[in-house]
């Protein structure tokens, strides 16, 4: 769609330098600098104006995008509507929230479409952050800070003029304030406020609102929030534009809230009694670029539709920095509904993985792109898992890898029914029955669900194809001796091989697909088979697995399995990806370049391949770490190193 910019300074420049790439042509450029309008059109072959009805009368370009300085928003965009044009305007919508109702009012009345900065709510950190409140992890949400500080305009900026007009809350409280509307909706009353004309006396320039503001805004879905907008603190304060929420069961901070890329650090979630601990977002960085809003917009209308969501949010924002500059002085003030409905935070679907050449697995079930593995061996001892798991809640996970021979299911259940944990339908929890249980199945099944207090699990898993002889009930092995727990689980014979029983893998599945049957397992799947077993079980099953578990890591990627369960519509788990002697060591050169651990290397290697990785750790930085590996994107070299290490008969492989 062809567009034309109204505004070619600083901003203008932002924005058009993700031109090259987008659907949008720019057509015209209008400023009332006419070297800056002709220097920005020369660059994108666009016409320059210096006046707007002469580019309204001369371009028929459907799109305005409006990027003038913050007083001219109001009355360009007026201008741009009442000619028919479709707008996308930088924030703030207008300084008034009447002159902005009356901007979407004419733009519904005409049928014409309207945007406005931020996009922020679209954002990877932001949309991560909404998924963790709208998982139930946090519990109610009661209480937030807000901070908007914009910094001393002029020191850092070169023409600071507009900032100085229009005070902190047009420009900066605009990120906080818009997230926390999108997230909850309308904000229902400014309880109370104040403001400081807080400024240094060697500065020439001030501003001509006052320079700090703080405001507690109370929204009609129940959270408070004090906010913080400032021009008097520093541009890189410790609190710069960070929004912290708080409810019953946990906080979340957001350290930048109008952030256009994620860093892994950007979220941050503490725990009922825990400290706060980073929840990287698992998706490789997608740095949102200023073009995407009037792009977005641009789309729409190509599809027939006039949205106006965007503006109605922007009006509404400016009713409530209105209502803060009006409660400085007169007391609690109302705010304008504006046509803005209560919200509940909501995680966004979650992504499907896919494979290295950018394909999805056919049919495949959606998983997150790395899991937490719940298994209690660790060099050989037993450890207790319950903090480890707590801190991968937190961090973000949300497949989790148990089974029966672990023994801790019961410590998981405890866990997950204590407040602060993710809704039961936020979470992907798999089990597997043992190897002593396969002719008692649904014993097993139960076992397990009671531990782990659920009515169903995700996925119920057979942990190996052969079968060993029943010892009884494998409940709580946790609280038991080693010495009996290895009896129990690994029953001999009288030469101290494995004590195997007449029980094919093929009835064993048969028993499996009644407990899918009965709704108490919404999948089925199998661990540590050969594509040849797996191939056989495919043969005659009703239900076919759903997902397979083998270990697969760069010695061994079983890139023979992989393909045949990614065409069969199969999702593959790598369990134990970085148990393998040396292979962290194999790749530090590839590690050091990118500025991650080794085992960031391998986990993102996997997750690129369409294979779900579930590495265990008890280090809160290595889990942290090793869910922050999905954002890692390899280099063809990284990739041709890696397969350089593949040698299933190598020693390194046990």
């Amino acid at each position: 769609m062809n567009c034309a910019f109204v505004g070619a300074g600083a901003v203008a420049e932002k924005y058009a330098a993700s031109l090259a790439g987008s659907s949008l042509e720019l057509t015209a450029v209008c400023d009332l600098d006419a070297d800056r309008a002709e220097r920005l059109a020369a660059a994108n072959g666009a016409v320059p104006y210096t006046d707007l009805d002469e580019l309204l009368a001369n371009e028929a370009t459907p799109l305005v995008v409006n990027l003038t300085s913050h007083g001219a928003h109001a009355p360009v965009t007026k201008q741009c509507l009442t000619a028919d044009r479709h707008v996308f305007s930088e924030k703030p919508l207008a300084l008034d929230a009447e002159a902005a109702e009356s901007l979407v009012s004419t733009a519904e009345h005409r049928g014409l479409a309207l945007g406005c900065a931020p996009i922020n709510h679209r954002c990877d950190a932001q949309r991560h952050a909404q998924s963790l409140l709208g998982d139930g992890r946090l519990g109610p949400i009661r209480l937030g800070y807000a901070h908007a500080h914009v910094g001393r305009v002029t020191e850092w900026h070169d023409d600071p003029g507009a900032f100085l007009d229009v005070g902190p809350l047009y420009d900066g409280a605009v990120y906080p304030l818009t997230l926390l509307v999108s997230w909850f909706g309308r904000i229902e009353r400014v309880r109370t406020a104040d403001a400081l004309d807080a400024w240094p006396d060697r500065e020439s320039r001030s501003p001509k609102r006052p320079a700090h503001v703080e405001a507690t805004v109370e929204l009609a879905a129940g959270p408070v929030v004090r906010l913080t907008a400032s021009l008097y603190a520093p541009h890189r304060s410790r609190e710069f534009n960070s929004l912290e929420l708080h409810g019953d069961d946990g906080s979340l901070y957001l350290a930048d809230s109008g952030a256009l890329a994620a860093e892994a650090d950007t979220v941050s979630v503490g725990g009922a009694k825990r400290a706060y601990v980073a929840a990287p977002h698992p998706f490789p960085p997608c740095e949102r670029p200023y073009l995407d809003g009037p792009e977005r917009l641009a789309v729409a209308v190509e599809r027939g539709k006039r949205p106006t969501a965007g503006g109605r949010r922007a009006a509404h924002v400016v009713a409530v920095c209105n209502a803060v500059e009006a409660a400085v002085s007169d007391g609690p003030i109302p705010v304008e509904n504006s046509g803005v409905a209560l919200r509940t935070p909501s995680p966004p679907p979650v992504r499907p993985a896919e494979h290295a050449d950018g394909s999805e697995p056919t049919a495949a079930i959606r998983l997150p792109p790395i899991g937490f593995g719940c298994s209690r061996y660790r060099d050989g001892e037993y450890v207790d898992r319950r903090e480890s798991i707590a801190t991968a809640l937190d961090a973000g996970y949300r497949l989790f890898d148990s089974a029966e021979l672990y023994g801790n299911e019961q410590r998981i259940g405890e866990l997950l029914d204590a407040p602060g944990t993710p809704d039961r339908d936020g979470l992907f929890l798999v089990s597997k029955v043992w190897n002593t249980n396969h002719t008692h199945v649904a014993e097993a099944c139960a076992g397990t669900r009671d531990a782990l207090g659920v009515d169903a699990l995700d996925c119920y898993m057979l942990h190996w194809p052969k079968a060993w002889a029943y010892q009884g009930p494998l409940q709580n092995l946790a609280a038991k001796p080693p010495a009996e727990q290895e009896a129990l689980t690994f029953p001999t014979d009288s030469d101290g091989d494995p004590e195997t029983v007449d029980a094919p893998l093929t009835e064993t599945w048969r028993r499996m697909e009644r407990l899918h049957d009965r709704g108490l397992a919404r999948t089925l799947g199998v661990c540590n088979v050969t594509l040849d077993q797996l191939e056989t079980l495919l043969s005659s099953a009703r239900v076919p697995p759903a997902v397979v578990q083998v270990e697969s890591h760069p010695y061994r990627p079983r890139s023979e399995l992989v393909r045949a369960c990614h065409e069969r519509g199969i999702r593959v788990m790598a369990h134990s990806p970085l148990s393998a002697p040396e292979l962290l060591d194999e790749l530090a050169g590839v590690a050091e370049r990118h500025g991650v651990s080794p085992a960031a290397v391998v986990l993102a290697w996997n997750v690129e391949r369409g294979v779900v990785p579930i590495p265990s750790s008890i280090d809160p930085d290595h889990i942290v770490g090793n869910l922050a590996a999905a954002r890692l994107r390899l280099t063809d070299a990284d990739r041709e190193r890696i397969a350089s290490l593949e040698d299933p008969e190598s020693e390194r492989y046990p």
